[in-house]
């Protein structure tokens, strides 16, 4: 039995390495200069909508949180 968990963990301690070289990412537009090519370098992703829901949310739940605080001190005498 240790001899058989000796050779698992040999086995092992030599092959996981192996597998977990990772690749290289792609280059953006498929090898080409960042002008050829109908794709932005950064990508093509608008932030714009996401930007001004994120801040709505981030209002709404401070206002939560200032209402909440203004109400627990109410409570105390």
């Amino acid at each position: 039995m240790k001899k058989t968990i000796k050779i698992l963990v040999i086995t092992a301690l030599i092959s996981v390495p192996a597998i977990l070289f990772a690749q290289n990412p792609p280059h953006p537009n498929n090898g080409g200069g960042p002008g050829s090519g109908n794709t932005p370098v950064g990508g093509g992703a608008p932030i714009g909508g996401g930007l001004l829901i994120m801040l709505g949310l981030g209002l709404g739940y401070g206002a939560k949180k200032a209402y909440g605080f203004k109400e627990h001190n109410k409570m105390i005498p």
